[in-house]
C-alpha cells in the first residue's frame, strides 16, 4: 500500500515537472516570437527630430518608390552630363559626377564629345549649354527608359535649339556618396540630337 502510495506521488510529480517545463516552453517561445515581430516592426520606423520634437516617418519599401527613384536618378545624370558653363574645371567636375552614375556607355560618348572638340568649343566661344527635361518614359519590367529633353546652346553669336533622346537601361547597385539613389545607367545612347527652328 505504502509502495503503490510512493508510486502514485513520483508519477504525480513527474508529471507536473513536465507540465512546467513544457509550460515554460511554450512561454519562452511565444515570448521570443514577440520580440522578434516587435523588432521588425520598430525597424520600419524611422523617427525625425525637429528641434526636441520627435515625428515619426513611414519607411517605404524601394519597390515602391523605384519609378520615382529612377525617373530622378536619369534626370540628374542629364543635367551633370549636358548642362555645361563655360568653365573647363566646371565641366571635368559635372561630367565626373556623372560617370558615377552610368557604365561605360557614358564614358564613350564623352570621349567622342571630347575628341569632336565639343568641350573645346564650349570653352572657346564661351557658351552655356542646358538641357530640360521634357519628359521620361521608364518601363519598370524591362527596366528601359527613353528619356526626351531639350538643349539650349547660348552663344555670344546665336542661339540654338536641339531635341535630344537618349535611352538605356537602369540596374541596382549599392549605394554611395557619389551616387545616391543606388542605380546605373547602362546600354546608354543618343537615338536623336537635332536643330529646332524657332
Amino acid at each position: 500500500m505504502l509502495i503503490q502510495s510512493l508510486e502514485q506521488k513520483t508519477k504525480l510529480a513527474m508529471m507536473t515537472v513536465i507540465a512546467a517545463i513544457s509550460g515554460s516552453v511554450v512561454i519562452c517561445g511565444f515570448t521570443v516570437w514577440c520580440c522578434v515581430a516587435l523588432v521588425a516592426k520598430e525597424r520600419e520606423q524611422i523617427y525625425i527630430l525637429d528641434g526636441d520634437i520627435p515625428f515619426l516617418a513611414q519607411r517605404a519599401q524601394l519597390e515602391a518608390n523605384f519609378t520615382m527613384e529612377a525617373k530622378a536618378h536619369i534626370q540628374l545624370f542629364h543635367q551633370y552630363f549636358f548642362n555645361l558653363p563655360p568653365d573647363n574645371d566646371y565641366i571635368k567636375w559635372t561630367v565626373g559626377k556623372a560617370m558615377y552614375m552610368a557604365d561605360g556607355t557614358a564614358l564613350k560618348q564623352k570621349q567622342a564629345l571630347d575628341e569632336n572638340g565639343f568641350y573645346s568649343d564650349i570653352i572657346s566661344s564661351s557658351a552655356v549649354c542646358t538641357i530640360m527635361c521634357d519628359s521620361i518614359n521608364f518601363d519598370e519590367h524591362e527596366r528601359k527608359f527613353t528619356y526626351y529633353g531639350t538643349q539650349l546652346i547660348k552663344r555670344r553669336t546665336r542661339d540654338m535649339k536641339r531635341s535630344m533622346v537618349t535611352t538605356g537601361f537602369i540596374e541596382n547597385v549599392p549605394r554611395t556618396r557619389n551616387n545616391p539613389h543606388g542605380l546605373m545607367i547602362t546600354g546608354w545612347r543618343t537615338i536623336e540630337n537635332k536643330d529646332l527652328d524657332y
